[in-house]
């Protein structure tokens, strides 16, 4: 452990950190939080329509492409070009994983399926690619902001104020758990920052 890089260092400790809040989470607060929200949740689901993923990704994906190509054309993007696309494409990569990845690993059901009847459960290599752990919006969310976090570091406020919001929004409306929040804040936030360290590492002078 002493001999690990300070970042490794801190990742681990988080990783700690979020492993306990998941399963305490998990064992005391999903189902007694998504009971007193569900109700409420109806006035909020219309958003899914504004703000469902395959939007969020195309949106996402029509940036990056546009820097992308100004990059081609022009020879050069300012740095906070630079930092868009890359915040773009590790959002989009990170929520591919967690899709097609982690979602079918840890298979649990969405709220929704739980208020139906369905086990609040782990159904480990089991789960549909729309299973409710970790959070998908969660993911894309925070991989974009850890880029500009790591990139920028005046923006971590804001960009955590941000992040909290959306977290409150994705509970209030019935669409994940505080676990699933939880778990796609921290996969985001480590493949944003993460790509961010690339990043610099990149640029920096040979």
């Amino acid at each position: 452990m002493k001999h690990l890089p300070v970042f490794a260092r801190i990742w681990l400790l988080s990783f700690a950190v979020c492993i306990a809040l998941v399963a305490f989470s998990f064992a005391h607060l999903d189902v007694p939080l998504a009971l007193h929200f569900w109700k409420v949740g109806r006035f909020l689901r219309p958003l899914d329509r504004a703000f469902g993923a395959a939007g969020i990704l195309s949106f996402e994906a029509a940036v990056a492409l546009g820097l992308i190509l100004t990059r081609v054309v022009r020879g050069h993007i300012s740095p906070l070009g630079e930092a868009a696309a890359l915040a773009c494409l590790a959002s989009i990569c990170t929520y591919g994983i967690n899709s097609e990845v982690l979602k079918p690993f840890f298979g649990v059901p969405a709220p929704a399926a739980v208020m139906e009847g369905a086990a609040h459960s782990f159904n480990f290599l089991a789960g549909p690619a729309n299973s409710s752990f970790p959070s998908g919006h969660m993911v894309l969310a925070a991989a974009f902001a850890g880029v500009f976090m790591k990139l920028y570091r005046g923006s971590v406020g804001s960009l955590s104020v941000l992040l909290l919001l959306g977290a409150g929004l994705l509970l209030m409306g019935g669409w994940h758990f505080l676990s699933d929040v939880i778990a796609g804040a921290f996969a985001g936030l480590s493949a944003g920052l993460l790509a961010g360290e690339a990043w610099i590492v990149h640029k920096r002078p040979p």
